[in-house]
């Protein structure tokens, strides 16, 4: 017996056939995604320009083909890949993590000031902070230690319009700089802090090249006690080392991170 066809569909009606034209999807060709080309290279993309595409198979072997229109399988799919869209350019971003103003000169300097514990402090709140203290007027000056806090703040005569913060090393429960904290604090006085002995701890270790900061015994002057374990050389030589690593907010532990906005928010509020 012969079976009949189902034609319907199959012409118009004017009797021509009917060409039926297959879909081919634009696939964006993001980095990662695995594609075959129609000779049966199978590879994730690497790179691709509006020319050419690098696909890698999985035993690290690359190849480079043109993007010609339904020249690959995607799933198992005949589409056309194609460069990916870029994402809308987000605002600029400065290295403390805040948007950058751009164009901006920088404000005439309040009466307000945040003073540091030294000028590694200081070089590290302008590395990550520089820009948003300019936007805001605000100088940052160390205090070369915390000998006589209470006689330097009574010099500065805090008030309403001349707020004074200070951002102090190892503000932990009993420290001499937390009991020197307490003893200034007031309306027009904020002391915030981090728990390190050093600001050089709160730069992670992983930024300058080491697993942990090491132990050095009490008694020992810090800075020598570090690089003398991590053979550094002198404490000049490390604090190149450990300054020169930081580059913005994320090299830091998050307790400087929260005590500098903290000071900032206080002195410019």
């Amino acid at each position: 017996m012969t079976r009949s066809h189902d034609y319907r569909g199959a012409f118009g009606s004017d009797g021509t056939r009917t060409v039926v034209r297959r879909v081919v999807p634009d696939v964006p060709a993001e980095p990662g995604l695995v594609v075959e080309d129609h000779d049966g290279f199978c590879g994730a993309v690497v790179t691709v320009n509006v020319r050419e595409v690098t696909l890698e198979d999985r035993h690290g072997k690359r190849r480079i083909f043109p993007l010609r229109p339904a020249a690959f399988l995607v799933e198992g799919v005949t589409s056309t890949l194609v460069v990916p869209k870029k994402a809308p350019a987000g605002p600029l971003r400065s290295a403390s993590g805040s948007v950058a103003v751009t164009n901006h000169k920088a404000r005439t300097a309040r009466a307000a000031r945040i003073w540091v514990e030294g000028i590694h402090d200081a070089a590290l709140v302008e590395t990550v902070w520089g820009h948003d203290l300019r936007v805001e007027g605000v100088v940052v000056e160390p205090m070369h230690g915390m000998d006589d806090l209470a006689a330097a703040v009574a010099e500065f005569q805090p008030g309403p319009n001349r707020r004074l913060g200070i951002l102090v090393d190892h503000l932990v429960t009993g420290s001499k700089e937390t009991r020197a904290a307490h003893s200034v604090a007031g309306p027009h006085v904020l002391v915030a802090g981090h728990p390190y002995v050093d600001v050089w701890e709160a730069v992670k270790p992983s930024v300058v090249g080491i697993r942990a900061w090491p132990q050095v015994p009490r008694g020992t002057d810090w800075k020598t006690g570090v690089c003398d374990a991590l053979r550094w050389g002198e404490p000049a030589d490390g604090a190149r080392r450990v300054l020169g690593s930081v580059k913005n907010f994320r090299d830091l532990e998050t307790p400087l991170i929260g005590a500098v906005e903290q000071l900032i928010d206080f002195v410019t509020g």
